[in-house]
Parts: structure tokens; C-alpha cells; sequence
């Protein structure tokens, strides 16, 4: 059996690579090539190479590389996306005409133009059975209509976020993690949803960034509005901050910025001087007994 070499190929518009095989090692990275995908024909661009398969992946199931793109293919890309530009303002009246309250997002053709698949969100199921006949009559080729989310539609438009960077979701991320407002907490950020929220409504996924980081950081320090005493007073911790190792304590008459070292080596919180207290006089009543 003659060596099988793998590549990873990414597709415009989605970040994620794909494994696939080729009989030669006669590719370099960002070389275009032309696969058969799930969707069809499609062009997409080396971006590693390996002798060894991916653990987890099955040799079986990886599909070969069909050619390196060639000039013509290159050019039928090109044509294609000016293509699926029109086609999704095509789609959108054709919807709207039906009455469907859906939005189109995005149009793409398969290389050999077998196929065209129109990408849109909307609140809930949508009934596309009459908008099939319509675009099937218009296109001539097989049509497929795919429903994706909020964070899904954010990955494909792409766009600005809060940083002034291109969003995390369409420029390298490959999957949605779970994100909470438990990670904001832990960050001690402002829970202001407008603010810890991304284009697509949802929670920024770069909460999850730095959320362990900060677990560690405060693994030891007391909760914001905790009670301590320090220098014979009490005091509320009002607000920290983990990198440059500093907290504010406030009262009603005073407040004050230390350093959370100050803080953990003369503060005493409240439950800790309760429960000295609890002991005292527990131990007093040990020795009256």
C-alpha cells in the first residue's frame, strides 16, 4: 500500500481545519486545493501537513484531496462568490414575498455550481417548502437551506469586537465553549450584560480566556463586601484588583487602598474572628467544667 500523507485544510469563512489524505507529498502549506466535501466540491487552503494521522481520527473516513486548484478552479471561485452575492438578495426577496420571517445571511455555490446553499436565522422553525420550488425554478441546481444561531451567524459576517480586533469566533476559533456570568464574577468585571456581551447577544466568549488565571489569583482571598478587620477596624472589601495585587476597604468614616499582602497578613475577616471568638468560649467553658 503506497504512503498516505495528510494535510489540514481550511474553507473560507470557517475557521475549524479539516483532515484530509493525498497519495504524493507534493503539497506546501497555502497551496489551494479542491476537495469533496459533505457540501460538495469545494476549494479550500493547506494549512499543515503530517506524515501521522490525528489521534481519534479513523483512516477510513478521511477523504483524498480531488486535485491542486488549477487557475480555471481559482477563477470559477471567484465567479462564484459574485454569484452568491446576488443569489442571497435573490433568496431574501423570494422569502419576504412568502411572507417568512427568516434573514439570510449567506449564499454559497459548490465549485461545479451542483449546488447552492443559502445559510439564515430566524426565531424559530421556519416552513421553506414553497420557498424551495421558487429557488429551485430560478437556479437550476439542488438548494439547500441551512438555520443557524445567533453565534453562528456572528462567525460567518465576522466584524469588530469591544478590543478592536477581528472576533475571536471568525478568525480562529473553532468551537463555542460554555460561557457564564460565574466567569465575569471571577474576573470581578461590571455585570453589565450590554458590556460583557458580543455581537451575537450572547456572552463574549473571551471570558473564558483568562478564567482560570483569575481562579488562581483569588484562591485565598476574601469575597467582594466581605467583612474584615484591619488595624482594630472594621472594614468592608470593596473592590480588588488581582493583577496589580491591590484592594480597597471602606467603612463608614474611612477607606483605604492596600496591598492584598498587607491585607492577608494583618486583616482579619469576620468569620475568622467569630469563629476565634466561638473557640474562646468554648474552651472557657471546658475549663469551668
Amino acid at each position: 500500500m503506497e504512503d498516505r500523507y495528510y494535510v489540514k485544510v481550511r474553507f473560507k469563512g470557517n475557521a475549524k481545519a479539516y483532515t484530509f489524505a493525498v497519495a504524493k507529498e507534493e503539497l506546501m502549506i497555502k497551496d489551494r486545493v479542491v476537495t469533496n466535501t459533505q457540501y460538495g466540491l469545494e476549494i479550500g487552503e493547506v494549512v499543515a501537513l503530517s506524515k501521522e494521522l490525528d489521534e481519534g481520527l479513523n483512516e477510513e473516513e478521511i477523504k483524498e484531496i480531488v486535485r491542486k486548484a488549477t487557475e480555471e478552479d481559482l477563477l470559477k471561485e471567484r465567479q462564484n462568490e459574485k454569484d452568491a452575492e446576488n443569489a442571497l438578495y435573490i433568496c431574501q426577496d423570494e422569502a419576504d414575498s412568502l411572507g417568512l420571517s427568516m434573514q439570510v445571511i449567506k449564499a454559497e455555490y459548490t465549485l461545479d455550481r451542483q449546488k447552492v446553499t443559502f445559510i439564515y436565522v430566524a426565531d424559530g422553525r421556519v416552513d421553506f417548502r414553497e420557498l424551495l420550488k421558487h429557488l429551485a425554478a430560478i437556479f437550476h441546481c439542488r438548494i439547500e437551506l441551512r438555520q443557524v444561531g445567533a453565534r453562528d451567524k456572528a462567525r460567518l459576517v465576522g466584524g469588530i469586537g469591544s478590543c478592536g480586533r477581528e472576533l475571536c469566533c471568525h478568525r480562529f476559533s473553532n468551537d463555542f465553549d460554555m460561557i457564564s456570568i460565574n466567569m465575569a464574577k471571577n474576573q470581578l468585571l461590571a455585570l453589565n450584560i450590554n458590556k460583557l456581551s458580543g455581537h451575537c447577544g450572547k456572552l463574549m466568549c473571551c471570558l473564558k480566556y483568562e478564567n482560570e488565571a483569575y481562579k488562581d489569583l483569588r484562591r485565598g482571598l476574601p469575597k467582594l463586601n466581605a467583612q474584615v478587620e484591619y488595624e482594630g477596624e472594621m472594614y468592608r472589601v470593596t473592590s480588588m484588583n488581582v493583577i496589580q495585587k491591590t484592594c480597597k476597604l471602606e467603612n463608614k468614616t474611612n477607606s483605604l487602598f492596600i496591598s492584598l499582602k498587607e491585607l492577608e497578613e494583618k486583616g482579619k475577616y469576620r468569620s475568622s474572628v467569630n469563629k476565634i471568638k466561638a473557640q474562646g468560649k468554648s474552651d472557657e467553658t471546658s475549663e469551668e467544667l
